[in-house]
């Protein structure tokens, strides 16, 4: 019996709580921040990459089984690739947060499953079951119904909405669709960065976190954010500058917890328990964001809701029937060899989290 299988159900329990908590908690205060503070998302989203970076520190003095890589230039010249997409990924996931409400984030990257199988697929040279495409078309219609015009009996009557409530700009369709793609090309990358990294996950988070902080400096600069800071002075800090501080700090904390809840969800979850517990996150944080930013649930968007999660439950379900355990006569490659499955790089698409943590590669040792 494998030791996922020994685990008592509360430590389950718990963790994917942990989890659940830790990304509500990620999602909704980045929305809080986002709102208070529009002009700045560059500038908060290289603030929380730098908090995750002090954290690590912080747990490499606290553990001894944590270690933080050395500064090579061989080393970053070849984890270029996996840190510029998961940086540029970041950019646009953030952006879209930014310009659509908390309860629809999740329509607006609905094509994320769809992506990352058509990636994965490219990549492998072997096209998914027919089984899978089914879920991925059940995925892409439930984005599709989204995105479309809210269902009305008589769209006269109805009361005007404020801007935010109405139909999402094209624009910030575009950011969810960018960042879907960016977070399907990284599934891939991630396989073949880990031996880079002495197969460590803490330390590709080191550098994915490090090497995207310093790769978003200058569009910080340049871009105008620091100026456009500096010319608000101190007051803005120390009034409405204040939830953009401590929300920083937040989501910072958090991410990291986030990493850290994301490992533990590995090592005693299943993937088909992972996607249930994603599937209720996506119902909680729903409803929160109608409760807590008054956001507007309308027929269009509960339907594509349930759409896309029922698609993404059966493209899971579909993946542990076929990804079976391998024969007990068949012995792996090492990790630096061994070149990335198909089914590796898809299980892994619900991860959502400042840091590399390559679900696949983790599940692979146990």
């Amino acid at each position: 019996m494998s030791s996922r299988q020994e685990v008592h159900p509360l430590k389950v329990a718990g963790v994917v709580g942990f989890y659940m908590s830790a990304a509500l908690i990620m999602v909704f205060v980045n929305k809080a921040v986002l709102n208070k503070s529009p002009d700045f998302p560059l500038s908060f989203l290289m603030n929380q990459l730098l908090i995750a970076v002090a954290l690590l520190h912080g747990a490499a003095i606290a553990s001894n089984k944590i270690t933080i890589p050395k500064m090579d230039l061989e080393v970053a010249k070849k984890l270029f690739p996996v840190v510029a997409v998961n940086i540029i990924g970041l950019v646009f996931n953030t952006l879209c947060l930014r310009d659509v409400e908390a309860s629809f984030f999740q329509i607006a990257r609905g094509l994320q499953l769809p992506l990352t199988i058509l990636v994965s697929a490219l990549h492998a040279g072997r096209a998914p079951s027919a089984l899978v495409i089914l879920s991925a078309t059940a995925v892409t219609f439930g984005f599709l119904l989204g995105v479309s015009p809210s269902l009305t009996a008589d769209p006269s009557a109805a009361p005007p909405i404020p801007a935010l409530h109405s139909t999402p700009s094209i624009l910030s369709l575009f950011y969810g669709l960018l960042s879907s793609l960016f977070i399907a090309l990284h599934a891939v990358l991630i396989k073949y960065s880990l031996p880079h990294c002495n197969n460590s996950t803490i330390e590709l988070a080191w550098w994915t976190n490090a090497g995207s902080a310093i790769m978003l400096l200058p569009f910080v600069l340049l871009g105008g954010e620091a100026s456009h800071m500096m010319e608000l002075g101190l007051g803005w800090f120390s009034g409405e500058g204040r939830v953009f501080v401590w929300g920083s700090m937040i989501t910072g904390v958090f991410g990291f917890l986030l990493c850290v809840a994301g490992l533990l969800s590995i090592k005693v979850t299943s993937p088909v328990t992972h996607m249930f517990s994603s599937a209720a996150r996506s119902v909680l944080q729903t409803l929160l964001g109608v409760w807590l930013f008054n956001d507007l649930l309308t027929v269009n968007r509960a339907m594509s809701i349930l759409v896309i999660l029922l698609g993404t439950m059966y493209y899971t379900y579909v993946k542990s029937r076929e990804s079976g355990p391998p024969p007990a006569s068949t012995r792996p490659q090492s990790p630096g060899m061994q070149k990335a499955r198909p089914d590796d790089l898809e299980l892994g698409v619900k991860k959502e989290t400042l840091f590399a943590v390559p679900e696949e590669e983790e599940r692979s040792k146990n």
